[in-house]
């Protein structure tokens, strides 16, 4: 196990810029999950973090020794890929094996770590099969238990659920969840998936365009977005972002008339009101928020509604079942506890704006 640092670490392809001075700590024995849109950068750091992509400029430490200049093969980094690059003409136990071989790793201490790593991953039935008899799940199985033989600082995922079926995903993610839970390894984990994200990581670092937008524990990413972009990639559906004025009288005007109270001390004019789709309730007395209805979609134990609010698509989840129809108003409620307030120009999170 190993702690990782990034100290302004930068990546240059020719004169394009992928990313832009990251800094970041990652302590031992955490689970880190690098999640952000296609082409945001995290595949390439994890690539720069395992040596296989060069540092532009900065800093990379692991274990506390700097590694900038070390060789993928001596940073003791294990990574599981997406596409489990199993050899198909061997059996599970020789892909598993094939890298203690290589190195001339005693055979004795190699059979107890393969007992051990089939006994964690469930794949003593299947040692003899050849990858092509083995489902998706127990392929990504055996490319763990090929990490888990080298006794790694730190390991590394990238998207290594991405190939497989939701079911199977959710079966993966615990059994990742489980597999650091015993080994209490350092795991540094890429996906573009949020749900991933939010059920695995300790912590979770959100990157876009080569930056870093916060780092921080899911449930606080969740609560207290830093800006309009976690507010609108964490969450699933994502939180509504609905336009708002400061009024004459000091108010924070939203579509349809609806007012909410704001601190004397906030500043700007133009604002954006997030609102996560469940925090949205229907109005006892009718009146509210006039959610003009598009499309209603029943999943059993939540009612999903898209439509409008004044100019505004807005999606929202309601505990209960509804029968709207497309084209009918449903007026809405919500807390102003449960509005998040952001700049309109900048997109920042604004704190203590909104009045109790």
């Amino acid at each position: 196990m190993a702690e990782l640092s990034l100290h302004a670490l930068k990546k240059r392809y020719g004169p394009l810029d992928i990313l832009h001075g990251l800094d970041l700590e990652v302590r031992d024995g955490e689970f880190i999950v690098l999640v952000g849109p296609s082409g945001c950068g995290k595949s390439t750091l994890l690539r720069m973090i395992a040596g296989l992509d060069t540092v532009t400029s900065g800093e990379l430490r692991i274990a506390g020794k700097r590694a900038n200049d070390v060789a993928p093969q001596k940073r003791n980094i294990a990574m599981v890929f997406q596409s489990y690059a199993l050899f198909p003409h061997m059996s599970v136990r020789d892909n598993i094996l094939y890298g203690p071989k290589v190195r001339g790793d005693d055979a004795g201490v190699t059979e107890a770590r393969l007992k051990k790593a089939a006994e964690i991953l469930n794949l003593g039935p299947y040692l003899d099969r050849k990858p092509a008899q083995l489902s998706g799940g127990q392929r990504q199985r055996v490319a763990m238990g090929r990490a888990i033989m080298r006794e790694p600082d730190l390991f590394l995922f990238d998207e290594p659920l991405s190939n497989l079926d939701a079911q199977l995903r959710m079966q993966m993610r615990t059994e990742i969840k489980a597999l650091h839970q015993t080994l209490g390894s350092t795991i540094v984990y890429v996906t573009h998936d949020q749900i991933e994200a939010m059920t695995m990581a300790d912590r979770i670092v959100v990157m876009n365009a080569g930056r870093i937008e916060q780092v921080g524990a899911p449930l606080e990413l969740y609560d207290r977005p830093a800006n309009t972009f976690v507010a609108g990639f964490l969450g699933s559906p994502p939180m509504n972002l609905l336009p708002a004025q400061r009024g004459a009288d000091g108010r924070l005007a939203m579509p349809a008339g609806i007012t909410l109270p704001l601190a004397p001390e906030s500043s700007g004019a133009e604002f954006l009101v997030g609102i996560r789709p469940e925090r949205f309730r229907r109005a006892s007395d009718g009146a509210g928020l006039p959610l003009r209805v598009g499309v209603v979609e029943p999943t059993g134990a939540e009612t999903h509604v898209f439509g409008t609010i004044g100019e505004t698509a807005v999606r929202v989840v309601l505990s209960e079942r509804v029968a709207a129809r497309p084209g009918e108003t449903l007026p809405l409620e919500v807390s102003p506890d449960d509005c998040h307030l952001f700049e309109a120009a900048s997109g920042r999170r604004v704190e203590r704006a909104l009045a109790a």
